[in-house]
């Protein structure tokens, strides 16, 4: 989707174009942060215009805060785009420093089309399971061998949050006017377990057991079975 706004409202080549930085991550880190500066320090190359795409699964709220100058006053001709898989993942401070940008097309190709896909799919799963096949997708996400592990466990955990979210959001988008009563109370929960899984010293397991027993089963008969 950045991609696609700068070549059409930029006017930049994508192909072999130095002044156009894709960075990717999983975990978006301070000192990621630090380096995003440095290379916006930098200045175009080629030409007049650059522009930086910062692309997470989730970041750090420290890391975010170290974005903030940057985000405010970016040097001259420099463009930066933040990708996250939702909104919520962006602490209020810096989305304050950004405009939105509409979501690509479903028809839209090109690296990370599918995540949205693969997002809902993720929180599907989560939503259809009994309360047996819940507790061991939380004994897996609260586990790994090392940091590495954990931090992927991590971030299928936050899918997991997220994709939920906004299905949520869909299915109050099809009820305008009439939000259902689950719903908003659900919402409110999303927002306050995601914040926590984005501290790392948060305990993991107690955060995800909680959201299993605040979210709806599919088929529990305390939501409708289109909520999924």
């Amino acid at each position: 989707m950045a991609l696609g706004w700068i070549e059409r409202e930029l006017e930049m080549s994508g192909k072999d174009n130095p002044d156009i930085v894709i960075l990717k991550y999983g975990l978006f880190s301070v000192e990621d942060a630090r380096r995003v500066v440095e290379i916006a320090a930098q200045g175009p190359i080629a030409g007049e215009t650059k522009a930086i795409i910062i692309a997470a699964s989730r970041a750090y709220r420290e890391a975010q805060n170290a974005l903030l100058k940057l985000f405010e006053e970016p040097p001259l001709g420099t463009y930066l785009f933040f990708v996250l898989p939702t909104l919520g993942g962006l602490l209020p401070t810096l989305r304050s420093r950004v405009q939105v940008l509409p979501r690509q097309s479903s028809g839209s190709k090109g690296a990370g089309a599918d995540t949205p896909l693969l997002i809902a799919e993720a929180a599907r799963q989560f939503l259809v399971a009994t309360r047996e096949k819940r507790s061991a997708m939380v004994k897996k996400l609260a586990s790994g061998k090392d940091e590495e592990e954990r931090r992927e466990h991590r971030d299928e955990a936050l899918a997991i949050v997220n994709g939920i979210e906004a299905i949520a959001y869909a299915k109050m988008r099809q009820n305008v006017g009439h939000p259902m009563s689950y719903i908003l109370p659900l919402l409110e929960d999303v927002q306050v377990l995601r914040g926590h899984l984005h501290d790392r010293s948060a305990p993991v397991r107690m955060i995800l057991e909680h959201f299993a027993i605040v979210t709806p089963r599919q088929d529990s008969g305390q939501a409708p079975r289109d909520l999924v």
